[in-house]
């Protein structure tokens, strides 16, 4: 789904009144997936890492967990009536494949991946993963804007 806004126009979250909520793409609020973040303004990315926790596992379904419960999520606010999606091109680009026996070289993959996806000029909302995570994707970004 599409809504247009000053001659622009922009992806828009799947609604329940369109495809059931159990139905549908299994992307972050029901949004197109794109494979780069070619014409984005926001790109949301899964990191789906654990190998940097020592006791408890997990957190690698984070990045999935994350997207089936955002269905919920209504694409304005009920009291702001803020309307994200009609100011900025959203979609959901995947996740980064990692080497999930290596954690260096997964943070390696991580960072190589971010340097990529700044090429774009786009804001990345990254859905986690540990908190190994973080040290990648800050380098990255300090690598971009200093």
């Amino acid at each position: 789904m599409t809504a247009q806004n000053d001659n622009k126009t922009y992806n828009q979250p799947l609604g329940g009144n369109e495809m059931p909520r159990f139905a549908g793409p299994s992307t972050m609020f029901r949004l197109p997936s794109q494979t780069t973040a070619a014409g984005l303004d926001i790109a949301i990315l899964g990191v789906p890492l654990d190998i940097g926790t020592s006791l408890r596992p997990g957190t690698r379904f984070g990045p999935r967990g994350i997207r089936a419960e955002s269905v919920m999520t209504r694409p304005y606010g009920m009291y702001t009536k803020a309307a994200p999606f009609d100011s900025f091109q959203v979609a959901d680009v995947g996740d980064v494949a990692l080497n999930t026996f290596n954690l260096a070289d997964s943070i390696a993959i991580i960072e190589n991946h971010y340097h990529q996806l700044l090429q774009n000029n786009v804001k990345p909302i990254t859905l986690g993963g540990d908190h190994t995570i973080a040290l990648p994707i800050l380098r990255a970004i300090a690598a971009k804007h200093g």
